[in-house]
């Protein structure tokens, strides 16, 4: 038989193919179309304002901010960005490792962008307990507070 893309081949008496480990990993992360239309205006906020960071490029700014005000349904935009990158900057000042953003185009997520997500949709669900219990994974000690307060503020808006 002929070999499979990344390496897997498929074995006659085997029964299907396996997926390579890339594929598999790929498959197995979440995809931006299984979130609501605030969670995918917030998750692209959420990449442009950690483009800014890691970048500098105030043009980045701009987009999350031209994103929002075009964005169907956001009636205080400024308010949305000012919220989201609240969130986003305690969340860096709180880790002992940059968080990892896509580029606002992709459809898929990274495992920040996944918990971030997590985040928001328990906050809008309104469970406090389940939603510290995920800010104690996501953040160090005293930062718990600040980071619940902007994810329900985010969550809010």
């Amino acid at each position: 038989m002929i070999p499979e893309i990344c390496g897997s081949a498929a074995i006659p008496d085997a029964g299907p193919s396996r997926l390579c480990p890339l594929q598999a990993a790929l498959a197995a992360r979440p995809c931006v179309d299984s979130y609501d239309d605030f969670c995918r205006v917030a998750l692209s906020l959420f990449r442009f304002i950690g483009a800014a960071y890691t970048t500098g490029a105030s043009d980045c700014w701009e987009a999350a901010y031209r994103f929002a005000d075009e964005a169907p349904g956001i009636s205080d935009s400024p308010l949305l960005v000012a919220r989201a990158a609240a969130l986003v900057r305690i969340l860096r000042s709180g880790r002992p490792c940059a968080l990892c953003f896509m580029p606002p185009s992709c459809r898929r997520l990274s495992n920040d962008e996944a918990e971030l997500m997590r985040l928001l949709a328990v906050a809008r669900r309104k469970q406090p307990g389940e939603l510290e219990s995920i800010v104690c994974q996501l953040v160090g000690a005293g930062k718990e507070d600040a980071t619940t307060r902007a994810v329900n503020a985010l969550a809010l808006c």
